[in-house]
């Protein structure tokens, strides 16, 4: 009854999320979550274009709940060339210590990842090939929304993230909201800026944003996500507010009244 009870809560909540949401992609949607134990209302996947995609946080928590042996990734030198910042990267999934291994391959370069993650290409390279040798291990059918690069596109001259313009860019320094503790090579920052910047700009609440950030990738502190989670969690954050700010207000709110109860 419990599988039941949250199956019908996760269709609930792609209706009220995409409130016009076709009879296929909600038939896609029933086929998939019964299928892979993903969860939309956990931001494990999400709709784009009308298809469903998994995300590199949903796919991870998949091979947790499996019993994962073990993840082992390479950096394939010979096919890379770190001087124009292009890496592709091997991964291989164990299911088991007698598993023989599924593998998958991931590149990336700045023609084919976000303007925001410029500079982690070597990273997210290695995320896409985890990505697609969990979806293999696992049989997953659909694409994760980090290999196709669906939010990136031509690299702009002058290298800055387009802005939708609402309010005017704001820099933060010291350990705002959006601070992760993974500010190693300046990477970090960035994201964490831009982060702090979509709360101003759509004017969310910083405190549920973190709720919502944890939540979705997966920890008890946002401090112990990975900086590809982090990235990935801006990235569908962003998406989200510029096509259906009701709808992420919904969620965040959501969040709000958990606290309430817990308290």
């Amino acid at each position: 009854m419990k599988t039941v009870l949250n199956f019908a809560r996760e269709v609930r909540f792609a209706k009220s999320l995409y409130r016009d949401l076709s009879r296929n992609a909600l038939r896609s949607l029933t086929e998939l979550l019964h299928k892979t134990e993903l969860s939309l209302a956990n931001g494990d996947i999400l709709l784009l274009n009308g298809a469903w995609y998994a995300n590199h946080s949903g796919l991870l928590k998949l091979a947790a709940r499996r019993h994962c042996s073990g993840i082992h990734t390479q950096p394939i030198l010979k096919s890379s060339d770190p001087l124009s910042s292009r890496w592709v990267f091997k991964a291989t999934v164990f299911k088991s210590p007698k598993c023989k291994g599924f593998t998958g391959y991931g590149d990336a370069d700045p023609s084919n990842v976000s303007p925001l993650v410029h500079g982690a290409e070597m990273r997210v390279a290695e995320t896409r090939a985890v990505n697609r040798a969990l979806r293999k291990a696992y049989g997953i059918g659909i694409c994760s929304v980090e290999e196709i690069g669906s939010f990136s596109g031509p690299v702009p001259a002058h290298r800055e993230p387009k802005q939708s313009g609402k309010l005017p860019p704001q820099t933060v320094s010291g350990n705002g909201s959006g601070s992760h503790g993974h500010n190693g090579n300046g990477n970090g920052s960035r994201v964490r800026d831009r982060l702090c910047q979509l709360i101003r700009q759509h004017q969310l609440d910083a405190n549920l944003v973190k709720s919502y950030a944890t939540d979705f990738c997966g920890t008890k502190t946002l401090r112990e996500a990975t900086r590809e989670q982090v990235e990935s969690f801006v990235v569908h954050l962003a998406d989200w507010a510029e096509k259906d700010r009701n709808a992420l207000l919904c969620q965040l709110n959501s969040y709000s009244r958990s606290e309430a109860g817990a308290a």
